[in-house]
């Protein structure tokens, strides 16, 4: 079975004048990004790299942080993505969870690796390069493959989600695993040499994997697009037409953005063909706002978790939904999968019976690297009346069948919440804002609202000895330990935080209590 370096290979020997990727300063043809992987992977493999050793990439999003990732597949080894601009103590604990030994970093995020407290993995740990200089060094190598040193469920990457007890988890996703959905949505979506694909997602996201995956299988342009262009809601549509995309796939939060500004034009974008989202719920007033101006568009929910690899379940819409009070079904399972609502008592539910959303099929990763508790938990034999074998992943999604045989996704059955397209444990957030010393305690709530992210974030805390706290310095010392987009929205202090009978924290109460100020306030 092909490897994921394969699909670039082939593509290279195809159609080696094409152009592979396309970023904000530079373009790459195939043929050179195939030379250059190679000779990238083979300094690595110089410099001691073994077969399955993981390899921290953190570098903005661009032509060489994609080719590194490439190139440590090509060596043998396993890329682990991090977040350039992530607070210094998380990316040091993912660096240590995964086992690190080398990472390659780009000289915007050394002040974030250099505050690491990581030493990275004790003996043989390689230590950091500069991927700049990595670049330099490898033109001395020769431009030709490596001999294969992996096999398809040998782990391609592994891709950190937010953790409830505070430590962030790695997933293993294997070559197989993304193998699989490129097999399924590629034929699906038509993605060919023709077509020019968004890259919208961070490389730490896992809808990026099928951008980068997708198009080199494809033989199709990938365009980079810079996340700073997500700060201006008129410039996102500016970089489509542009670009002439062919194919936009991201969260729904962003394209919410867009219809939010009024961005999108009548028959805008005359070249799209298909537009995917994934991550989160889509509100439909949005939704139907994309629809109408785009009506020579196909648009297609997209549904899974990182652990099932990317996605699950489709569905394409056939038509503008009626009104804004509709929901948009996670639809029907991909080819391979199989996607079963579990009740209560472990059995497959019957139609219309709410339960928890569990994956099984080609999907299913390995697991959490090196965890095999939370593993075993998450991940147990199917359920009985299943029709696949082995494993399962259980979501903590709850859904139902509808009478027309589709999957509805009808919330959380716990803590995780996923909001601006990112999965978020809440329980993340708490062990952060309580770790800091001038709080005393602290609960972290979610609460719908009606704006384009869909769920407001709300911190109540607090203070050692009453004192007053100050909410930006509260925030300011938050986003040391957590990403951006996990900062709480609202803060609200109080002298004393209520408790329960069981004397913990009522937060039944206090989710009570804010959504009736919210009722009044609006």
């Amino acid at each position: 079975m092909r490897l994921l370096q394969h699909l670039l290979q082939e593509s290279a020997e195809h159609r080696p004048d094409a152009t592979a990727i396309v970023d904000a300063a530079l373009t790459i043809s195939f043929e050179k990004l195939e030379t250059q992987t190679n000779r990238m992977a083979r300094l690595l493999r110089d410099r001691g790299l073994q077969s399955l050793d993981r390899v921290g990439v953190m570098a903005p999003k661009s032509i060489e942080t994609v080719a590194a990732f490439i190139a440590v597949l090509k060596a043998g080894g396993t890329y682990v993505p991090l977040d350039p601009a992530g607070p210094a103590p998380r990316v040091s604990r993912m660096i240590d969870v995964a086992g690190c030994r080398l990472v390659l970093v780009s000289p915007e995020a050394e002040p974030v690796l250099a505050q690491s407290e990581s030493n990275l993995e004790p003996v043989v740990a390689l230590g950091a390069l500069r991927l700049e200089d990595m670049l330099i060094e490898a033109a001395s190598f020769p431009g030709e493959p490596l001999d294969v040193t992996t096999g398809p469920n040998d782990p391609a990457h592994i891709l950190f989600t937010s953790g409830s007890t505070g430590l962030p988890k790695g997933v293993i996703v294997t070559h197989a695993n993304v193998k699989a959905f490129i097999d399924w949505a590629n034929p699906y979506f038509a993605r060919g040499p023709k077509d020019r694909v968004s890259g919208h997602s961070p490389l730490q996201f896992d809808l990026s994997t099928y951008d980068i995956f997708g198009s080199l299988a494809a033989g199709a342009e990938l365009h980079l697009v810079p996340p700073r262009l997500n700060l201006f809601p008129k410039d996102l549509p500016a970089f489509i037409r542009d670009r002439r995309l062919t194919q936009w796939f991201s969260a729904p939060s962003v394209l919410a953005y867009m219809a939010r500004f009024e961005a999108v034009a009548q028959g805008d974008f005359p070249e799209l063909r298909e537009l995917l989202w994934c991550g989160e719920v889509f509100a439909v007033p949005a939704l139907r706002y994309w629809m109408v101006r785009l009506p020579h568009v196909r648009f297609t929910n997209l549904y899974g978790p990182t652990e099932a690899t990317i996605a699950s379940t489709f569905f394409t819409l056939d038509a503008v939904p009626e009104d804004d009070r509709q929901t948009t079904p996670i639809g029907k399972a991909c080819v391979g999968e199989e996607v079963a609502i579990v009740s209560e008592q472990g059995m497959v539910a019957g139609q219309g019976e709410r339960g928890e959303i569990c994956i099984a099929g080609v999907g299913v990763t390995k697991g959490y690297w090196r965890d095999d508790e939370r593993t075993a938990k998450a991940f147990p034999p199917v359920a009985p009346g299943m029709r696949t074998q082995g494993r399962m992943y259980r979501t903590g999604d709850l859904g139902f069948v509808d009478p027309s045989g589709n999957l509805r996704y009808a919330g959380r059955a716990d803590t995780q919440i996923k909001s601006r397209g990112h999965r978020i444990e809440l329980g993340e957030i708490e062990v952060a804002i309580n770790s800091i010393p001038e709080v005393a305690e602290a609960v972290i709530l979610a609460l719908p609202v009606d704006d384009f992210a869909g769920t407001e974030i709300v911190c109540i805390y607090s203070a050692v000895d009453g004192q007053a706290l100050n909410d930006t310095l509260l925030r300011r010392e938050l986003a040391k330990l957590v990403p951006r987009y996990m900062l709480p929205a609202r803060y609200e202090q109080r002298p004393k935080l209520p408790l329960n009978s069981n004397g913990k924290i009522d937060r039944v109460q206090l989710r009570a209590e804010l959504q009736a100020a919210g009722v009044e306030a609006r």
